[in-house]
């Protein structure tokens, strides 16, 4: 958000321009009165000296130098701004920050202010490699760009290095929530109750009423939402399918595959993943 979206003012997950949208432009009053009183370099410095995974050794430990502790603590307070304006402009009394870097998960946990509970949602290091390897057009900005790609290495780095991260931070003693992809997307309901309830949310029927299904499949009837930033899908609306993506087991290159399972073995077979792939029942049909 702060350098996408207040930065180079890219499209918000309502369509609007980030500086044009009103949500945004109510928060950043009630939070800063105005983004233009937000000091963007300081906020980049302070999130150079604080937010890196390379950090997280030093956020983990129970002491930390003043010097640190100080920069820290101007870091975090632009979220707890942040936060307090977004509850106060949407009426929400839950927030979802969906950040995707446990080192600011790390730097969140020193706010006594925050009832931080964190959902860590895992998917197959493989599934992962595949997408992060694809072109894919980012349809934030006004002229064309491209989401980041990765080789088979450089995807399974970051996916063991987070996760390995989130798997230290869950022993931190804040609330945290492991979830599957493969879970979410074949036991959406279960799974989605299971989240309400961590939040602290009743999950009734009414509140999940969004999701259906007809002779097609599963669906979510979703609204726009008010993303900074994120994947392309977050501008789409109206009735979303739900199916498992799997194209990844037969259209990924056998040796990109067996390098990216070899080099993220450990936690694949700890979530539960084979060292094995075997293609799905449409995959086989298609070969046939």
């Amino acid at each position: 958000m702060w350098q996408r979206g207040v930065g180079m003012g890219e499209r918000c997950g309502c369509g609007e321009a980030f500086p044009a949208c009103g949500f945004w432009q109510e928060v950043g009053a009630a939070a800063f009165d105005g983004w233009d009183n937000v000091d963007l370099e300081h906020f980049a410095r302070l999130r150079a000296a604080v937010d890196r995974t390379r950090f997280i050794p030093l956020l983990a430990i129970p002491t930390m130098h003043p010097s640190r502790r100080r920069l820290l603590d101007d870091y975090v307070s632009y979220y707890l701004k942040l936060y307090t304006a977004i509850r106060q402009v949407s009426g929400c009394s839950v927030i979802v920050d969906s950040s995707k870097h446990a080192s600011l998960a790390f730097c969140l946990r020193s706010s006594a202010e925050l009832d931080l509970r964190v959902i860590h949602l895992v998917r197959d290091s493989r599934a992962v490699a595949y997408s992060w390897s694809r072109k894919v057009l980012r349809p934030d900005t006004a002229t064309p760009s491209y989401m980041a790609t990765y080789t088979a290495s450089g995807a399974a780095w970051p996916w063991t290095s987070q996760n390995a991260a989130m798997q230290l931070f869950a022993r931190s003693g804040t609330p945290t929530l492991r979830v599957r992809y493969e879970d979410l997307i074949t036991a959406t309901e279960a799974t989605l109750a299971r989240i309400a309830t961590f939040a602290g949310l009743p999950a009734t029927v009414g509140r999940l009423g969004f999701l259906g299904g007809d002779e097609s499949g599963r669906w979510a009837d979703l609204d726009a939402a008010h993303t900074a930033s994120g994947n392309p899908m977050r501008f789409a609306t109206g009735r979303i399918p739900i199916r498992l993506d799997e194209v990844w087991r037969t259209a990924m290159p056998t040796a990109r595959r067996r390098t990216v399972t070899a080099l993220t073995l450990p936690l694949l077979l700890h979530y539960g993943y084979s060292s094995r792939v075997r293609a799905t029942p449409e995959a086989n049909r298609v070969r046939r």
